[in-house]
Formats: C-alpha cells, structure tokens, sequence
C-alpha cells in the first residue's frame, strides 16, 4: 500500500507540473520540476499518457482529456457545494425549506434542496417535471419562457389534475400566466401538496431561467409575504454566487 500511496503521488505532482504549462514541456523538464528519476517519470508519464490524462505532442506533454474531465468534476461539485452552502443559508434567513431550480432543455429541473427535520421540504410524490403547471416552482419558470417554448412544454407534459386546487386545463393556465409579472413572486396554495403552499422568485442569470422558491405549512400561509420578501433581499445580495453556479 505505501508503495501504491506514492507511485500516485508521484503521478499527481507530474500532472501538477504538466498543467502549469499551457504549452506543454518535456519529459526531462516535468521530472525535475516533479522531483522524480528521469526513469520515473518516463514510466509515469507513459502510463498516464496510455489512460487518457496526457498527450504526446510534438516532444512535449500536455494535459489529456481524462484531465479535463477530472478537473471538470471537481469544479461541478464546487458549483453544487456552493449552491447548497447558499441555500442553507437563506433556509436559515427565512425559516422555510428553499429550492433552487432551473429550466434546462425543455425540462425543469431541481438542482437543491435545503430543509432541516424541524423544516421539511415538499415531498416530491409526483414527477415536478411532468407536473410544472401545478407547483409554484414550474409557474415561475414557464411563466419566463415565450410562448413558443411554453406551449412545446405543455405539449410533452399536459395540464392534469394533481390535487383538488390545481388549475384544470390550459385555458385557466394561460390566463394565469397572462397576469404574471416577469419580475414578481408565483404563488400557489395545495396546488401540488395538499395542506402545503409555495412560494417562487424568478432569477436572471443571463439567458438562463431560474426560479429559488419556498414552501410552507397550510397553517403558516400568513408568513407567506414575509418570507419571499426576505428571500428577495438576500437572492439579490448573493445573486453572483447563484450566477457562477447555475450552470451546474
């Protein structure tokens, strides 16, 4: 085990020398900024080479595609973490279970999820893409699309019947987003959850449509108003952060 712990080591400040040169550099340069054996080093090299995180060219090796993706990986989980670390921090601001969601090639998508056992989120009990006419999540998000794309959505997901409150055919549905300001909160009591209402806040973020939202317990509806706005307040002071992170 000791000697596999450091045969990656010595992989990993190889690859660490290699990324410092945007052009690559040779076999002889990498060892010794590595501080390796030149054998060493050629061993590793090819052996890196053959799985993908280097490339040959030209005498000189330059990072490879399994690189890349490595590196993408990292950076997507720091993009998740960042967002996470952000929705607990406005759960902890409003006191209700927060949501940040996206509308990503033709489907909505919920990309986290902040609720503690006190505060629990909606339980998700029918498919949130399917049923995006019904929850204040998906209003928020269709309502920022044109009427072209909207209409492509209901097309692959109709308006349906979830609970007793939920709008009933796409009549009702386009009057509702008619009356929708681009800017402004969606709401939405049992339409989804009986017993449960929702609250979203539309995001700009470029051409990406994004909505943060929270729900609460029927009993709680009064503290409805407070929350979103306290919700806005602080979406717009860490919206840079949402930003860097949508794209996750």
């Amino acid at each position: 085990m000791p000697t596999l712990i450091g045969s990656v080591q010595r992989a990993l400040r190889l690859l660490e020398a290699v990324g410092s040169h945007h052009e690559g550099a040779p076999a002889k340069q990498l060892a010794r900024e590595a501080g390796l054996p030149l054998p060493t080093a050629y061993h590793l090299l090819r052996t890196l080479t053959h799985e993908g995180y280097l490339r040959r060219e030209d005498g000189v090796f330059v990072l490879g595609d399994a690189a890349g993706r490595l590196a993408g990986g990292g950076l997507q989980q720091k993009r998740r973490s960042m967002i996470l670390d952000s929705l607990a921090h406005f759960r902890e601001v409003v006191g209700a279970p927060v949501y940040f969601a996206v509308y990503r090639e033709g489907e909505i998508e919920v990309v986290g999820v902040s609720d503690t056992p006190a505060m629990p989120a909606c339980e998700e009990w029918a498919d949130f893409r399917r049923t995006g006419h019904a929850h204040a999540i998906g209003q928020c998000l269709l309502g920022q699309l044109d009427e072209e794309a909207r209409q492509d959505h209901f097309d692959r997901h109709p308006v349906e019947s979830v609970t007793p409150y939920t709008v009933r055919d796409m009549r009702a549905m386009e009057q509702r987003f008619s009356a929708m300001r681009r800017t402004q909160p969606v709401t939405e009591s049992q339409e989804y959850v009986l017993g449960t209402v929702c609250a979203a806040i539309p995001i700009t973020a470029g051409d990406t449509v994004a909505t943060m939202a929270i729900s609460l317990p029927l009993h709680q509806k009064g503290r409805l108003p407070y929350a979103v706005d306290r919700l806005r307040s602080e979406v717009g002071a860490l919206l840079s952060t949402l930003s860097f992170s949508i794209s996750i």
